[in-house]
């Protein structure tokens, strides 16, 4: 097999394996992960796979699994990142953000889904970095510090998340960051800097099975009840420009919900007179609701 330089043969790497396989219990040691060639690392990520399944996840073992597919699998988000190069955007941010989307890759895939981890893989990838470019227009200024931030924050929140099964706190992403709880917050806060959206701007799934959503579809429906509010106050001075005893039909009627005929036998008048008097309020109260008293 012809490799270019820098790039181990599959026997170079079967050979360095064998020397270092007590390194990491029945895993076996690569010196360096993100030399191995793409073709090399399909069968040696199977192995990985199929080893960090049986994993307690925290473990030292679990963690170099996990850290050595990353670094052997750099090369799909490589091969992703050039489909985006040219945009303006360093190709080193494109990158890393790629990262993200191996790293959601690796936590997701099982053996047992029988598809190449590559196929998995690139969706997330791409996606990732699609999302890269709607989120990193900025409406205003943010420091070029805290932008470069952003990434990294994303990254340790997506690995304390995986590992916690929760949200991370500012604590721990500070910790795991190696920077003062006060930057997380600015770097958080600063995300807030970026642009406003269409509201038919495409929102991308997590994964690939996710179909594509728009903002609008996140967008609360108008809330019924908020229309009532405005309305009850419209109501209030129109209710007490009426009658006593007119107050008291309507409190009859649409409170304590009596029947025409026993609101009759309370003021001491006819059903049909009852229904008149409440036709005759209704009428005033909805002209006035709509600007037009004086007509009544």
């Amino acid at each position: 097999m012809n490799t270019a330089a820098g790039i181990r043969s599959e026997a170079e790497v079967v050979e360095q394996t064998e020397q270092d396989r007590t390194a990491e219990g029945s895993l076996p040691g690569i010196t360096d992960p993100a030399s191995v060639a793409p073709r090399d690392a399909r069968e040696l990520s199977r192995q990985f796979f199929r080893r960090l399944a049986e994993l307690e996840e925290g473990t030292h073992e679990y963690q170099y699994a996990r850290n050595t597919l990353i670094e052997m699998n750099m090369s799909l988000v490589r091969f992703a990142a050039g489909r985006f190069r040219g945009r303006g955007d360093d190709m080193e941010d494109i990158v890393q953000t790629g990262v993200i989307g191996l790293i959601k890759a690796i936590d997701r895939f099982e053996l047992s889904r029988e598809v190449e981890f590559t196929s998995f893989a690139l969706p997330y990838i791409v996606g990732e970095i699609k999302r890269f470019f709607r989120d990193t227009t900025w409406a205003v200024h943010v420091p070029r510090r805290l932008q470069e931030l952003r990434v990294e924050l994303a990254k340790a929140r997506e690995e304390l998340s995986s590992r916690l099964d929760r949200d991370p706190t500012v604590a721990e992403l500070a910790t795991l960051m190696n920077l003062p709880e006060k930057e997380v917050v600015e770097a958080q806060l600063a995300s807030n800097g970026y642009n406003s959206a269409s509201l038919d701007a495409a929102l991308t799934g997590d994964g690939p099975e996710d179909g594509e959503a728009v903002l609008a579809d996140f967008i609360g429906v108008e809330e019924e009840g908020l229309r009532l509010v405005e309305d009850f106050h419209a109501l209030a001075p129109l209710m007490a420009e009426l009658s006593e005893r007119d107050r008291q039909i309507i409190h009859l009627r649409f409170v304590e919900e009596a029947t025409q005929a026993e609101i009759g036998e309370r003021l001491g008048c006819s059903q049909m007179h009852v229904s008149r008097l409440i036709k005759r309020i209704i009428t005033r109260l909805r002209q006035g609701m709509l600007g037009e008293l004086g007509c009544a």
